[in-house]
């Protein structure tokens, strides 16, 4: 098989994990549009309504849906819940979840990062189906699909608007949704490590002059280690800091020779 066999195989094998979503008996037109404009926003077009209400032209799904008006909105079918079940793999969503099995319909649920794993094996037609504005889907509709998906929220009000959790969870799905974003594609690479012990060693200078205790010291330049260790700087950080604590050293060392060369304290008494 050639390259370009591969390479088409792969784009192929994308799009078929690509998911539609459908919205259950949506209440407010600008939900729509708003669900709308996040598929927009993460790569995803195929938007499938169940007993929408009347999107006009000029009402508020089309004003909510920002450039997703052009195709994921006008480009919606209209189906039945029967029809998501029979043809697609599911994913339910929903805010109240079951603590363990005795609730078969709300329980066991993944997150939205475990969700994203999940359907990264999962080479199937696949719909995520977000319930309606006020009562979500209920345990009917939950209990014939196939898998449940809710995000965490605050214990005390946990129930997301519409849009904002298809937003939610259309974002942690766009490592199989979108091919390239915005961002620059940069990598940060670590500087090296002999640099990065070059500071220490400035570093260690920089306590010694200064005059601290060597208890003092060991436990100042261990933290310092353990922070950059954390902070994984990259080569120009590091020349940087490796500028700043060689003058640094150097004033403090000049100092020190005019103040014994003039017989002065090396700190001026306050």
């Amino acid at each position: 098989m050639s390259g370009a066999d591969e390479g088409d195989d792969r784009d192929d094998s994308r799009a078929r994990r690509k998911p539609v979503v459908v919205v259950v008996e949506p209440e407010t037109p600008g939900n729509v549009g708003t669900i709308a404009r996040a598929m927009k926003n993460f790569g995803l077009t195929d938007l499938k309504l169940v007993d929408p209400p009347e999107l006009k032209e000029d009402g508020e799904a089309y004003g909510f849906a920002g450039h997703a008006r052009e195709d994921v909105l006008p480009n919606a079918d209209e189906v039945t819940f029967d029809e998501v079940v029979a043809n697609y793999h599911t994913v339910g969503t929903t805010a109240i979840t079951g603590e363990d099995d005795r609730s078969h319909e709300r329980f066991p649920f993944k997150t939205p990062t475990e969700l994203r794993e999940s359907l990264q094996t999962v080479d199937a037609p696949t719909a995520i189906v977000f319930g309606r504005e006020g009562r979500g889907l209920n345990n009917e509709e939950l209990s014939r699909l196939d898998e449940v998906c809710s995000i965490p929220a605050d214990d005390d009000y946990p129930v997301l608007n519409l849009g904002q959790a298809a937003t939610v969870l259309l974002y942690e799905l766009r490592d199989l949704t979108v091919d390239e974003t915005q961002l620059p594609d940069t990598e940060v690479t670590r500087a090296p490590e002999g640099d990065v012990e070059r500071f220490h060693d400035f570093f260690g200078e920089f306590l010694e002059v200064t005059g601290q205790r060597e208890h003092v010291r060991e436990k100042n330049a261990l933290l310092m280690r353990r922070l950059l260790g954390r902070a994984h700087p990259t080569e120009r950080e590091i020349h940087s800091l490796l500028g700043t604590f060689r003058k640094a050293n150097a004033k403090l060392e000049h100092a020190d020779h005019l103040a014994a060369k003039h017989d002065e304290p090396v700190y001026p008494r306050e």
